[in-house]
C-alpha cells in the first residue's frame, strides 16, 4: 500500500484585521475523541411501507444486524456486515407505524379488520388498492379511523423503545430512540429523522399531526422542554423539488429570525447522501465542479415525476443562501452539518457495491428488479448503495454519539469508512496533522468541522485548515481531498472547489486549473481493479489563497476514493447483460465532512 501524505500552503491574502476563535470544544478532550461509523436511518415491516414489500424484520433484527449478525433478505438471500457498526437508530415512520405488521398477527385485533383482508390480499389490485389508500391519506393528512387506536400506538412506540434499550450497550454500540417524520406535500419530499437523547421518548408527532416543518419543530421545543434532548435530520432534498430548502416558511411567509433560529435549533445536521440519491450539489447549480454528478436521483418518491427545481434541493446551494441571510438579516436558517445513511427498508445496511442488497424488499431485492427500468415510478438503476455517518465522540455512548451529531462533528460517506478529520483556525500554521498531537492543539487553537471562526479587526492572516483523511481498508485508496468553499460578496454568492491533497506526482494543470485525474484501472471484465493506485492517506494544511476578511464564508471537505465498479456493473454481469449506457460503470466513493464558517465583522 502506498502511503501518501500532502503539505500544502497556499499564498494568503494579507489584510489589517483580527479575528478571535471560539470552540465549543476543550482541548483536554482531543486526546480521546474516536472515529465512531453508524447508521442513522433504518426501516423495518414497522414501516407500512417496508412490510407491503415483503420485508418481516423488526428492529431487534436490524440491531442485531449492525453488529454483525447476517439477516435474511425478503427475497432469501442472506446479507452479513464485514464490519459491525459502532451505533444506530431505527427510524420506522412514526405515521401507521406497525399498523400493517399488526394485521398479520392473527392474535391481534387489526387482523379483524376489514383493511387488514385487502392488505394481505394476494390479488395484486386488491393490494395495489390498500396501499394506495394508506398513500393517500398520507398526502390528504386525513389518518384512516379504523388505525388510529391511542392504546396499540403506545404500545407500538413501545416496543421500538425496548428494542433500542436492549440492543444499547454502552461503550460496544449504541442504540439511539428515533422515528421519521414523512411529509410530503404535492409529492415534495420534506422527510425527517427525529432521534432522541435517552432512553424515553414521548409518543411521536406524525404528519397528522402537522405537515410543516415548523409544527415539528414546535413539539420539539415542547420535548426539550419537558427534558427530553431530540434532533431531527433532514433527507433527499434532492427529492424535494426545491422545498426543503425554500427561501420562505411554509405559508408563503418571509424566513425570520425567529425562524432561523428555531430551524438551526431542531436541525443542525443534513442527511446529504443515501440510497435514493445523494444531495450536495448538481452540475446545474455547480457547473465549475467536474465532481458534481455525483449519484443523482431526479424523481419524485416512487414516482416518475421529474424534479425540475434544482434550487432549494441541494446542500452547498442551501449553504450559500445562508450567507447571504447572514449577511442581509444578521441570521442564517442554513447552517447545518453533514451525515450520511442507507434509508433501507429491510434491516440491512445496503451500503457495499459488489453486495447490494437494493432499498425496498421485493421491490428490488434481486439484480433483474433493481436493472428493470420502471416507467410508472422511480426508475430504481439510479439508486446508490449509500451511506453512511462518520462521528468524532468521546465515548461510544448514547451521551457520547448524540452530543457529537448536536454539535456536528460528523462525516457522511457514500458507503465506505473513509475516516476525515479537519480543524480551522488562526493561529495553526506551525500544527503538523502527521504528529500525534495534532488533535489537542487544534482543538486549542481552532474549531473542528462544525464550528465557526468569528470575525473581528485587525487581523492580517487567513484561515488555515488542518486535516487527515484515511482510506478504508477494505475499499478504494484516496484520490485526493478537496475544500468546497462557498463565500457572499455584495448580495451575490459564489463557489470554489480547491484540490488541496492528492496522491501521486500529479500537478495541477495552471490552464484548467484541474488536478488531473488518476487512471482507470477497473477491469470491465472482472470488475477487479488496483486497490493500491492512490494513497492510504492524505494530510495537510491549507490557507484560503482568495481569503477576504469582509466575507462570510463556509469551508467543508471533500475525500475522493480512486474509481471502483458501481453495483449496477455486478448486477449486469450476474445478469449476462450488457450494462445499460445511461449509468455509470464506475464510482468515485467519496466523503463530505461538516462545514465550518467564518463569519466576517
Amino acid at each position: 500500500m502506498r502511503y501518501s501524505r500532502c503539505l500544502l500552503v497556499r499564498p494568503v491574502l494579507v489584510l489589517a484585521f483580527s479575528l478571535a476563535v471560539s470552540a465549543n470544544v476543550g482541548a483536554e478532550t482531543a486526546s480521546i475523541k474516536q472515529p465512531y461509523f453508524g447508521e442513522l436511518h433504518m426501516h423495518t415491516a414497522y414501516s407500512f411501507d417496508a412490510f407491503v414489500f415483503r420485508v418481516r424484520s423488526t428492529p431487534e433484527d436490524a440491531y442485531n444486524f449492525a453488529k454483525g449478525m447476517p439477516l435474511e433478505h425478503p427475497m432469501g438471500k442472506t446479507y452479513r456486515l464485514s464490519r459491525p457498526l459502532d451505533f444506530m437508530a431505527v427510524t420506522d415512520h412514526g405515521a401507521y407505524m406497525g399498523s400493517l405488521r399488526n394485521m398479520a398477527d392473527p392474535e391481534h385485533e387489526y387482523s379483524k379488520l376489514p383493511f387488514a383482508k385487502q392488505v394481505l390480499n394476494p390479488d395484486p389490485e386488491i393490494f395495489r388498492e390498500a396501499f394506495a389508500r394508506l398513500g393517500n391519506s398520507l398526502r390528504s393528512q386525513q389518518a384512516m379511523a379504523e388505525l388510529t387506536d391511542a392504546q396499540i400506538q403506545r404500545d407500538t412506540w413501545q416496543v421500538m423503545i425496548d428494542s433500542a434499550n436492549a440492543a444499547n450497550e454502552p461503550g460496544e454500540f449504541t442504540a439511539l430512540i428515533g422515528y421519521e417524520w414523512t411529509s410530503a406535500p404535492d409529492g415534495q419530499n420534506l422527510h425527517r429523522n427525529v432521534i432522541f437523547a435517552g432512553d424515553s421518548a414521548p409518543q411521536p408527532f406524525t404528519v397528522f399531526d402537522s405537515n410543516e416543518p415548523e409544527g415539528l419543530w414546535r413539539w420539539m421545543d415542547d420535548v426539550r422542554a419537558n427534558g427530553t434532548e431530540v434532533l431531527a435530520i433532514p433527507h433527499n432534498a434532492n427529492l424535494s423539488d426545491g422545498r426543503m430548502f425554500e427561501r420562505q416558511k411554509s405559508n408563503g411567509e418571509p424566513i425570520d429570525a425567529t425562524y432561523a433560529d428555531q430551524r438551526s435549533r431542531n436541525e443542525p445536521l443534513f442527511e446529504v447522501t443515501q440510497v435514493k440519491g445523494t444531495s450536495e450539489t448538481h452540475p446545474l447549480l455547480s457547473p465549475n465542479d467536474e465532481f458534481a454528478g455525483f449519484e443523482l436521483v431526479q424523481q419524485y418518491v416512487a414516482r416518475p415525476t421529474p424534479v425540475t427545481r434544482q434550487v432549494g434541493s441541494y446542500a452547498r446551494d442551501a449553504l450559500k443562501a445562508g450567507l447571504a441571510y447572514e449577511e442581509e438579516q444578521d441570521f442564517n436558517p442554513f447552517r447545518f452539518g453533514l451525515v450520511g445513511a442507507s434509508d433501507s427498508h429491510t434491516g440491512i445496511v445496503s451500503v457495499i457495491e459488489n453486495d447490494f442488497s437494493g432499498k425496498v424488499g421485493a421491490a428490488d431485492g434481486t439484480p433483474e428488479r433493481r436493472m428493470r427500468p420502471s416507467p410508472a415510478s422511480m426508475d430504481l438503476r439510479f439508486f446508490s448503495a449509500a451511506g453512511l455517518t462518520g462521528v468524532w465522540a468521546s465515548e461510544n455512548t448514547r451521551a457520547g454519539i448524540f452530543g457529537a451529531l448536536a454539535s456536528k462533528e460528523t462525516w457522511a460517506t457514500s458507503g465506505p469508512r473513509i475516516t476525515v478529520r479537519a480543524f480551522a483556525g488562526f493561529d495553526m500554521s506551525d500544527i503538523n496533522p502527521w504528529e500525534g498531537d495534532w488533535a489537542e492543539l487544534a482543538y486549542e487553537r481552532g474549531v473542528p468541522m462544525g464550528g465557526a471562526l468569528q470575525g473581528k479587526r485587525r487581523q492580517k492572516r487567513a484561515p488555515t485548515i488542518v486535516f487527515s483523511a484515511m482510506r478504508d481498508a477494505l475499499s478504494a485508496s484516496l484520490d485526493r481531498v478537496q475544500v468546497v468553499k462557498g463565500w457572499e460578496h455584495a448580495g451575490q454568492t459564489y463557489e470554489k472547489v480547491y484540490d488541496v491533497a492528492w496522491a501521486g506526482s500529479r500537478s495541477i494543470d495552471p490552464s484548467t486549473g484541474k488536478l488531473p485525474a488518476l487512471p482507470d484501472t477497473v477491469d470491465r471484465e472482472t470488475l477487479e481493479y488496483d486497490s493500491e493506485q492512490g494513497a492510504g492517506s492524505l494530510m495537510g494544511r491549507w490557507s484560503d489563497p482568495d481569503f477576504d476578511p469582509r466575507q462570510n464564508a463556509f469551508y467543508y471537505l471533500r475525500v475522493l476514493e480512486t474509481k471502483t465498479p458501481r453495483w449496477s456493473m455486478f448486477d449486469a454481469r450476474e445478469l449476462g447483460i450488457e450494462h445499460p449506457a445511461d449509468l455509470a460503470e464506475t464510482i468515485q466513493e467519496r466523503a463530505y465532512t461538516s462545514p465550518i464558517w467564518y463569519d466576517a465583522p
